[in-house]
């Protein structure tokens, strides 16, 4: 699993760079459509970590924060150091676990009314933007993807796998994001939490990716790391498997992932995708 980043690591980066680059973009991926926190995993041997029920496998959908980078120290720091700066909480700094709790994995729009509640919205939404800037620039000097990643999209794409990004971030955060990883030409199309009717933890914008794709949920898995993000995934139909960057194990079992994986290194998930790809060989030789 990556190392902790911790916060006196990464307010040392910010002093240092402040420079922004412009990443690469493929705005064609967008369609107008309408700190390693410190939590111990433990392990659920009983649980199945079996994907075999998919085969054939159509298409995998990618959740972007937490999933295909450890991004959630970046955004805990902006948010730590600009809640500090109006005073938030009588100026008593937030702590990780609440960043996790209240925070973590959540749209834009609704943590407007979870930190801010007697601020009107334009007010909160500014903080919002204003903070999401403060995380590209720190994404820019500091992003890595997460273990495994270059090893599973070489997997699916030797296969013709369909992809899609399914995300609650905001359309400049998933552009820098995937341009810095070097995925801009894997993901067929990403799918914007608002620029559904309703962000992760609905089923919405799942929904769009299944049927941007033309893929069927029986045929279709996700990779998520939030509580929110697998609870959308699962409410449209579709198994999840869920990353430990940041939240337990028992918690993202309890959100309804199939099983829960470190990273894409992890020995779990590659046993169940050849179990996927021979349980498809056997039922291609049988008719």
């Amino acid at each position: 699993m990556p190392a902790l980043v911790s916060l006196s690591h990464i307010s040392g980066l910010v002093t240092k760079n402040h420079l922004h680059r412009t990443p690469r973009k493929n705005l064609s991926l967008f369609p107008n459509l309408s700190p390693r926190i410190s939590i111990t995993s433990k392990s659920y041997p009983s649980h199945s970590c079996s994907l075999s029920s998919l085969a054939p496998l159509e298409a995998i959908l990618f959740d972007i924060d937490g999933t295909l980078c450890d991004s959630d120290p970046l955004h805990y720091h902006a948010f730590y150091e600009m809640l500090q700066e109006v005073s938030f909480n009588g100026g008593v700094p937030i702590t990780e676990e609440f960043f996790m709790e209240k925070i973590h994995g959540k749209h834009n729009d609704q943590l407007c009314g979870i930190l801010f509640p007697d601020w009107d919205f334009e007010r909160a939404i500014t903080f919002m933007n204003n903070k999401e800037a403060m995380f590209r620039r720190l994404a820019a000097e500091n992003l890595q993807p997460l273990n495994g990643l270059k090893k599973l999209c070489q997997w699916i794409e030797d296969r013709g796998l369909k992809r899609a990004a399914v995300t609650n971030a905001p359309r400049p955060n998933a552009e820098l994001l995937i341009s810095m990883l070097s995925l801009a030409d894997f993901f067929e199309i990403v799918i914007l939490g608002n620029e559904c009717e309703r962000a992760k933890p609905f089923p919405d914008p799942y929904l769009k990716g299944l049927c941007a794709l033309e893929v069927s949920p029986k045929h279709t898995f996700a990779f998520e790391d939030s509580v929110s993000g697998i609870k959308a995934a699962v409410a449209a139909g579709i198994p999840v498997v869920g990353l430990a960057t940041r939240n337990t194990e028992k918690l993202l079992l309890e959100a309804g992932a199939v099983f829960v994986i470190n990273d894409f290194d992890d020995p779990k998930l590659w046993t169940a995708l050849e179990e996927l790809e021979n349980k498809a060989e056997m039922a291609r030789a049988n008719t």
